[in-house]
């Protein structure tokens, strides 16, 4: 039985276009849908270029009207992945997918975790920390921000007089090696 993905994304979609790719030809897994909060966000691009569907949404469709919800089980989404998704998600959404909704955040959790720490935030933290090291971690989503289990992580070194384009550069080499081992990995527990 095919397990289908949605991915949710909110930028670019480099990510969401490596997951693609790295699942296009398993016949066993689906990405499903491209959801996106952002009507010029380039990730709608990469999911037309793949024939991919994809639904825009704007807040009240996300969290009054119940209708991505509905989207998500008319789909038979088993798995959601998180991919530069910057929105908090409604309780109705984390009540239907109890630990099957994963996020991937640019730093070791629990450092750096939390409303508004995202992209360049994160890094240019880690950097006036001077911190040695930094890295991804994946986890499940929960009514938190950044608090759900951490399933994995990833390190890197952070040099001397590192910038935080260039700690970016790192961090992206490890979300595109690791994310979708680590999908693939969830999705052949369920």
């Amino acid at each position: 039985m095919t397990k289908n993905i949605s991915i949710f994304a909110s930028g670019s979609g480099t990510n969401a276009e490596n997951i693609i790719l790295y699942f296009r030809k398993n016949k066993n897994v689906l990405i499903k849908r491209i959801y996106c909060n952002k009507p010029e966000a380039f990730v709608l691009k990469r999911a037309e270029k793949y024939n991919i569907p994809s639904t825009v949404f704007n807040k009240k469709d996300f969290y009054e009207s119940g209708k991505i919800l509905e989207n998500l089980l008319n789909d038979h989404t088993r798995l959601i992945v998180l991919a530069g998704f910057l929105w908090f998600i409604p309780h109705n959404i984390l009540l239907n997918f109890p630990d099957r909704i994963l996020n991937i955040h640019p730093a070791l959790l629990p450092k750096y975790g939390g409303k508004g720490m995202y992209g360049h935030y994160v890094h240019e933290a880690v950097i006036r920390s001077g911190d040695k090291e930094s890295g991804i971690t994946i986890h499940y989503v929960n009514e938190k921000y950044d608090e759900g289990e951490i399933l994995f992580q990833a390190r890197c070194r952070v040099p001397e007089n590192n910038d935080p384009e260039s700690l970016a550069s790192r961090i992206h080499e490890l979300e595109y090696l690791h994310y979708p081992r680590i999908i693939e990995q969830i999705l052949l527990k369920q």
